[in-house]
């Protein structure tokens, strides 16, 4: 009753205004590790050496959607690559690993976090995984952050969430200057359903991703939250079209209608 007073007596600018302002004083507790922790100074120091290292090349990112069971990955041997959260479980099949992996989900983070450290390639994490991984040369600790809707173009700075690690990696991904991002395993579509970023125990088999044990009995995961992610793929489309490059979707009957979509056999 009291939100719905407040949306008919206020003018939005102002709302939207004092919401920012209310998400940026929840933040202040961020700044300390975020800004000032060693391990945090030196990934943005080393931050720095990737900038636009990849300018004018295209890359993939590679959802966990069942979809990934119908897309031949092998095409993906010699091209750029950006592996989320659990991938690492279709290393053995695929043959190779990914270019880059991401992972900022506190629970995945957590119950994988041996897994993570033994990868040997660039990773990128959230700073809250300091209670759980090691610092390495090749891991990079990002502040992201859950409020405050934005697309990072320098990902050394406050990054938004999107509630969807997909986002943290096309925030990433532009900044290390790709001219054409490619979706693949991105389902947008859950067979288990529920109040969007409740957690929960698996009880068994996992439907929602490529692997049966990727979230599999006994793991804690946090149920999706699909109208926040869109709203966060739209930012990010907007920001790539507005920079003159483009993200496209070649997930094999995903369900996601933000980007424009392209068939992935015709991309080789």
């Amino acid at each position: 009753m009291v939100k719905e007073t407040i949306k008919r007596v206020l003018p939005d600018p102002l709302i939207n205004a004092g919401k920012e302002l209310f998400d940026g004083v929840k933040r202040i507790g961020n700044i300390p590790t975020a800004y000032f922790n060693p391990v945090r100074r030196d990934s943005i120091s080393r931050l720095a050496a990737l900038k636009d290292r990849h300018q004018g090349e295209r890359c993939f990112i590679m959802g966990n959607g069942p979809s990934l069971k119908n897309t031949d990955l092998s095409k993906l041997r010699n091209e750029q690559t950006f592996g989320l959260n659990r991938i690492y479980l279709a290393f053995p099949e695929m043959g190779f690993a990914t270019s880059y992996y991401l992972c900022v989900n506190d629970l995945v983070v957590e119950q994988t976090s041996s897994d993570i450290q033994e990868l040997r390639m660039p990773r990128f994490v959230t700073t809250r995984a300091l209670k759980w991984l090691q610092p390495e040369d090749d891991l990079y600790f990002l502040y992201s952050t859950y409020t405050g809707p934005t697309f990072a173009k320098d990902i050394r700075k406050r990054m938004w969430e999107g509630a969807t690690v997909t986002f943290m990696a096309l925030q990433t991904a532009f900044y290390l200057g790709f001219q054409q991002v490619i979706l693949i395993g991105v389902d947008h579509n859950f067979t288990t359903k529920g109040k969007p970023n409740t957690t929960v125990v698996s009880e068994g088999d996992d439907p929602n991703h490529f692997n049966p044990g990727y979230f599999g009995k006994g793991f804690r995961w946090q149920l999706p939250d699909l109208d926040t992610s869109e709203q966060a793929y739209i930012l990010a489309r907007e920001t790539y079209r507005a920079a003159g490059r483009e993200v496209l979707d070649a997930t094999v009957g995903g369900k996601l209608q933000v980007f424009p979509k392209v068939d992935y056999d015709s991309l080789f």
